[in-house]
């Protein structure tokens, strides 16, 4: 397969969340593309934003977020959530506001999955400020659930493409992680598959 050239500035896909957050006593939400596990003992979960967002006052005041994991079906919510600033619109008329164990960190009713953060730590990128928050606790609609296991068609999340700027979501389940290839071995591989 021949391969060209693409440039330097080409962006895999990504979850599309929403992320909460509470300023001056009112809940604000920012759609957010940019955002990722780090670690799993604490649970950290990393977030990018440009320190020039309204919501980056608010987790400079409350030093917590929520991570709001948004279906297909809510594309247009958290599309929205994205072209308006919380300056001006109080975007959380768009959804049922609930609190969990934080006071400070406003969550979606109508999202599959929510997540409450407190902000461990701010990492200054040169366009982006990262956000590293650890979980301290996550909620699920009992409909999204297999047995006690998240479904993620059932969920159905939104995934953006850059630089075409389209939404998209998931397709078939093509294998199991740590086990698809466990089929392939190379020649002179001694190795045990954990």
């Amino acid at each position: 397969m021949e391969k060209i050239k693409l440039g330097s500035n080409i962006f895999i896909p990504m979850p599309v969340t929403l992320l909460g957050i509470n300023i001056g006593g009112k809940a604000n939400f920012m759609a957010l593309g940019w955002v990722s596990r780090l670690n799993s003992t604490p649970p950290l979960i990393g977030a990018a934003i440009n320190k020039l967002h309204y919501s980056f006052e608010g987790i400079e005041e409350n030093e917590t977020f929520s991570i709001n994991i948004p279906s297909k079906d809510m594309v247009k919510e958290t599309d929205y959530c994205g072209l308006v600033s919380g300056r001006e619109t109080d975007k959380s008329k768009l959804f049922n506001v609930f609190y969990g164990k934080l006071e400070t960190v406003p969550m979606i009713e109508e999202c599959p999955i929510t997540m409450e953060c407190k902000l461990v730590d701010i990492h200054e990128m040169p366009s982006n400020e990262l956000l590293i928050g650890e979980i301290v606790e996550s909620y699920i609609g009992k409909e999204y659930l297999k047995g006690d296991v998240p479904d993620i068609k059932k969920i159905a999340p939104l995934l953006l493409t850059m630089p075409d700027n389209n939404y998209w979501t998931l397709g078939e389940n093509i294998g199991k992680a740590w086990d698809a290839g466990k089929e392939l071995k190379l020649e002179g591989d001694e190795n045990e598959y954990i």
